[in-house]
């Protein structure tokens, strides 16, 4: 008998008791990717994207943020490309992935298509999470390197949450997983131009796990060994692969407890900083004489811009990020709008930020985000903050409270009014309890888009 590979053995475990905790845990990320989704259905890409419905899109039933229903193909590529807009959207670290822009997406497609118990819906959340956590994991820091791991990784939580819904048995979701995971890729050279390339990966990792369920519920198979084989997934895209970590601590719980929500509109790795700054209080720019900042690598490979010249870039920007949390205190979605980067005192104070890589925090990473800043005067007066893990991290976790705060925000600054905007945090919040995701269908198309 020949012994099961590594995404037989994933399926497996998937396939185990969610309890309740799980559930209501994934109502808050529910709830969160939408606030990321709705703001994000404002922003200049989702215009290009609902343009292209409009003259290339197909008509149908399904929900999405374009605000008219489409096919689900359109509806979840729209969909799939929204939640990340904001930089806003969840993080596992380990694996430095953001699962919710991916996987709930897919999870939501299929829940309208099969007409998905609440339950149903959420457990499909719960085990996505799961298997693009696994897998994301087991990468080495090669693929980073290179991989956008939210795209290489998502397919697989996205065909896992898909099959789920569909019912599938562990053979079917073996071919599923296997067949969006050939599909992967997703490369970081999009970092290096001004382009909305990073979104689209998204899009299309949700589309890919989608149709690849879809497709294995009607018998076409796929490679078993596809993670572990001699041209599988880690042999092609990390040489420093542990296939082991894919099915390791199967007794720990559901990996979505470790999960990270973001407080500020910015990347996850310009966070810690932001953190350390904002503890030393806000500071008259005139007063400050330089700002060093020391953190782990890959905070300046993804965040050294001293000079940004859009949104998009303002939010992977140390020093805009420093800048903005030393005059402002708390960053807000506005602080990281064109007149805003391209104010003089603003300009001034990013030009005064010096960053460096911290042996200590390198060697933390990615298990723990951190960072230090030393602030120097012009009197001399130096004081220094110094921050482990980022807020919102499992360590120092965002309450209940703060993911729904965040939410509103970011659906008034969608445009949602606030009446339908408490309407779709009521029913997020208590989706468990519902008989039929018709409210919260009836809430999504409320919104608008």
């Amino acid at each position: 008998m020949q012994p099961m590979t590594l995404l037989q053995q994933l399926v497996l475990l998937l396939d185990r008791d969610i309890d309740e905790a799980a559930l209501e845990r994934a109502q808050m990320h529910l709830l969160d990717w939408l606030g990321c989704a709705v703001y994000g259905a404002q922003s200049e890409l989702a215009g290009k994207l609902k343009n292209y419905l409009e003259t290339w899109g197909a008509p149908g039933e399904y929900w999405s943020l374009a605000g008219r229903n489409s096919c689900w193909q359109d509806a979840l590529q729209l969909n799939g490309a929204l939640g990340s807009v904001s930089e806003m959207d969840d993080l596992h670290r380990t694996s430095t992935l953001h699962p919710g822009p991916v996987i709930i997406p897919a999870a939501l497609a299929v829940a309208e298509m099969v007409k998905a118990s609440p339950r149903a819906l959420l457990e499909a959340i719960v085990v996505g999470y799961e298997a693009m956590i696994r897998i994301g994991r087991a990468l080495g820091r090669d693929h980073y390197a290179l991989y956008h791991s939210t795209s290489t990784c998502g397919s697989f939580g996205a065909a896992a949450a898909a099959a789920r819904l569909l019912g599938l048995n562990h053979e079917e979701m073996v071919w599923a997983l296997a067949n969006a995971g050939s599909r992967t890729g997703g490369f970081w050279q999009m970092r290096h131009e001004a382009v909305e390339t990073k979104h689209l990966h998204n899009a299309g990792a949700a589309h890919a796990g989608v149709q690849s369920a879809l497709l294995a519920s009607q018998q076409l198979r796929g490679p078993a060994s596809l993670l572990e084989g001699t041209q599988g997934f880690f042999a092609a895209t990390s040489s420093q692969a542990m296939p082991l970590a894919v099915v390791d601590h199967a007794a720990d719980g559901w990996l979505l407890f470790q999960c990270s929500f973001k407080p500020w509109p910015a990347c996850r790795h310009t966070h810690p900083a932001i953190d350390a700054v904002r503890s030393l209080g806000r500071i008259a720019s005139d007063d400050i004489r330089a700002l060093h900042i020391s953190t782990y690598a890959d905070g300046l490979i993804f965040c050294d811009r001293p000079q940004p010249e859009s949104p998009a870039q303002a939010r992977f920007s140390l020093q805009h990020c420093a800048a903005v949390a030393l005059l402002c205190g708390t960053p807000e979605i506005h602080h990281f709008e064109q007149n805003f980067l391209q104010r003089e005192d603003v300009a001034a104070l990013r030009a005064k930020v010096t960053l460096h890589v911290d042996e200590e925090h390198q060697r933390a990473y990615p298990g723990h985000f951190s960072a230090t800043v030393r602030l120097i005067l012009n009197d001399g007066t130096e004081r220094e903050a110094i921050v482990r893990d980022a807020w919102g991290d499992p360590e120092w976790p965002l309450t209940g409270e703060d993911i729904v705060s965040k939410a509103r925000v970011l659906f008034a600054a969608g445009g949602v009014a606030v009446e339908p905007a408490a309407d779709i945090v009521e029913v997020v919040l208590n989706l468990r309890e519902q008989q039929d995701l018709g409210g919260l269908f009836t809430a999504l198309r409320a919104l608008g888009g």
